[in-house]
């Protein structure tokens, strides 16, 4: 059987955690979560990252430094996972859900600012596949209507939009490092924030509240409850686990970017026969191979290609069931304006296996399977 995702190993892992172990050090903020914030900061030049458990606790930090109050209205794609809405939900946010673009799958820029209003506190671009939104439009409308940005980078770690690292374009970012990601720690993530001045707030919050990364850096001889937060620290045995896979991190781009650009090369004369579609990647965007997808013609014949690929021990998936349609998407948040492509576009999608130690004969084998489901 070909799994849809296997989570990468690079063969380091064990020696690294048995490290921290050996140094004692197995809690948050210890050695290996230092070199893994200073690797993402060096490798995206953004001005703080903080290591998290999950991609929803970054998301979570950004709310809170967002501001986010009872009554606020945040605008986010409905074609997304629901830790996007949840973050801002939990403060008392308004999810307002506009459509998006059928090429690349991501919130459509120009339904943005029509939905803004008086309420409006935060824009929340999800990058897709790793490939990066329309940012320069969507920052212009942030900067003019007085809005943050946080951008849900969670599968965008080693891609970017017009030469920026996506997730540091916006405020705040937030990478995942699940284990379904390019990158995985198991379960963890992490914040980037773009501006020092909401770093010092942003450790308290992480800290349970209180001023515990000052005391440790010497620069106060107690520390205190200074706010509210809660734990947002994970284990230096995960960030050890990560730590090994981003000291590989150009090789295994470089390895799924191979297997993506075979699904691509294989399949083109499908597209080209107008029987499925492939993604779309803007000129300006470098993406990292997060995810191979085709669209079929609808739901049923989506339905019909993923029984027969799993009768040949291959497992192929659908994505999101967009949010504005999910009972808690009724209750706690809105679609504003016509859902054109959000419901249609989701109902084609398929993803295709794709990781880290994905073979060539596997990524060929899958392939030939889809070009025979659409001979029959």
């Amino acid at each position: 059987m070909i799994n849809f995702n296997v989570p990468p190993f690079t063969g380091k892992e064990f020696e690294y955690m048995r490290e921290a172990v050996e140094n004692e050090k197995i809690c948050g903020d210890g050695p290996f979560t230092k070199k893994c914030s200073e690797w993402i900061e060096e490798k995206t030049g953004t001005a703080k990252c903080l290591l998290t458990t999950s991609c929803t606790h970054a998301t979570e930090l950004a709310a809170l430094l967002a501001d986010i109050k009872e009554g606020d209205e945040v605008i986010l794609p409905s074609y997304t996972f629901v830790s996007t809405a949840d973050a801002f939900v939990l403060r008392g946010a308004t999810a307002v859900f506009v459509d998006i673009r059928p090429d690349t799958m991501n919130i459509d820029e120009k339904l943005i600012e029509d939905a803004v209003t008086e309420r409006t506190k935060v824009i929340v671009p999800v990058h897709y596949a790793g490939v990066g939104c329309e940012m320069d439009t969507i920052m212009d409308i942030a900067k003019r209507h007085g809005l943050m940005v946080v951008e849900d980078a969670a599968q965008g770690i080693m891609a970017s939009y017009r030469g920026r690292p996506l997730g540091t374009i916006g405020d705040f970012g937030c990478f995942s490092f699940h284990a379904t990601k390019n990158l995985s720690m198991g379960e963890g993530g992490a914040l980037l924030i773009r501006d020092e001045k909401y770093i010092e707030k942003a450790e308290i919050y992480r800290e349970k509240g209180t001023d515990r990364s000052k005391y440790f850096r010497g620069q106060v001889d107690k520390y205190r409850w200074q706010d509210y937060g809660s734990s947002y620290l994970p284990s230096d045995m995960n960030a050890a686990y990560l730590y090994a896979q981003l000291e590989l991190a150009d090789e295994i781009t470089r390895a799924r970017m191979d297997r993506w650009n075979q699904y691509w090369e294989m399949l083109t004369p499908l597209a080209e026969e107008g029987r499925i579609e492939l993604p779309h990647i803007p000129r300006e965007c470098t993406h990292n191979a997060h995810m191979f997808y085709i669209k079929t013609k609808d739901m049923e014949e989506r339905s019909r290609l993923i029984d027969f690929l799993k009768k040949r021990e291959i497992l192929s998936v659908f994505h999101y069931v967009p949010l504005h349609s999910a009972p808690a998407g009724l209750r706690y948040g809105r679609f504003h304006g016509e859902d054109r492509y959000t419901t249609k576009e989701s109902e084609r999608l398929l993803r295709l296996p794709l990781f880290y130690k994905l073979t060539a004969d596997q990524t060929e084998y899958i392939a030939e399977q889809v070009k025979a489901f659409y001979r029959q």
